[in-house]
């Protein structure tokens, strides 16, 4: 089992513990916020479960029908986790507003202190190891549920919150007002979430520090290259793809135009770590003594 489905495995896990522990304090301590924190964690297996899905899928190598590799499914899962976290701050909005309007049960707080105590460490230390397994493999489902983990710690710090100080003003309001406060931020993290996944669904090109590095690596060879052009790029998953058309001497001969190449594309990809690069090399005669990036021709 590879770190990715490792962390994605623990998170799914840890969700369905917290699950059921949330689910039995709510329904005990009559917390509006402990209960609805129960439900989103019910929403954070579905999204754990896409990430699951999403890493194992995505390393499978290239395929006759899959050329370009599987690392979209990644950005699918990115989405559904926008989704989840969406619909949780539905839920969430909801049941306040109904508890404000209608008012509710007593809470029995030191319960529902507990599983928000608990609660927030858990997924602290789940967060952390899932942040890690992302920044390694480079995987934007981790990272997604990395952000996801990060969104439950504030959730359970907010309940706990809201449950001290009904203990501490006897004033029950305070627990579905900070529910509310809790349904903004959630949505708030969800567009940012969708915000990146619909980025890499649109092909958006590499950040500039990986830009530069391409860069970087093509100019070094200033013996060998007259300058570039065309320079495109984007992200798949962990893949980074990149593609742009050389400038050579035209006495070159094709093999040392194709070691050239060689030596470019294993340069980029030591920079920069899951790099496909495709070069496609052209005559060039202007008598440019350094090499450059030209405008597309």
């Amino acid at each position: 089992m590879n770190i990715a489905v490792r962390a994605a495995t623990l998170s799914l896990f840890s969700n369905l513990f917290l699950l059921i522990l949330k689910l039995v304090v709510g329904l005990i301590s009559g917390s509006i916020g402990v209960l609805s924190d129960a439900m989103d964690s019910g929403e954070d297996m579905v999204a754990s479960a896409a990430a699951l899905f999403s890493v194992s899928i995505a390393r499978r190598p290239a395929d006759w029908e899959h050329p370009y590799g599987h690392g979209k499914v990644e950005t699918l899962a990115a989405a559904v986790e926008a989704g989840v976290i969406s619909l949780g701050g539905v839920f969430i909005a909801y049941q306040a507003t109904e508890r404000i309007i209608h008012g509710g049960q007593d809470i029995d707080v030191g319960l529902g202190l507990m599983a928000m105590a608990v609660a927030a460490v858990l997924n602290t230390l789940v967060s952390r190891y899932v942040g890690k397994a992302a920044k390694a493999t480079e995987s934007l489902a981790l990272a997604s549920d990395a952000k996801h983990l990060q969104t439950n710690v504030v959730q359970a710090l907010a309940v706990f919150t809201a449950l001290v100080l009904v203990r501490v003003s006897g004033n029950n309001l305070f627990d579905p007002i900070v529910a509310l406060l809790l349904a903004a931020y959630l949505w708030f993290t969800a567009f940012g979430l969708l915000r990146n996944a619909v980025a890499e669904i649109m092909d958006v090109r590499l950040p500039d520090e990986d830009e530069r590095q391409v860069r970087q690596s093509v100019l070094e060879h200033q013996l060998e290259v007259r300058g570039f052009h065309d320079l495109r790029t984007r992200r798949s998953g962990h893949l980074r793809y990149i593609e742009l058309h050389l400038l050579v001497k035209p006495t070159r001969t094709i093999q040392e135009v194709h070691d050239l190449c060689d030596q470019i594309e294993a340069d980029i990809e030591k920079r920069l770590s899951g790099a496909i690069v495709t070069i496609h090399a052209e005559p060039d005669d202007s008598g440019d003594q350094e090499p450059v990036e030209r405008s597309e021709r």
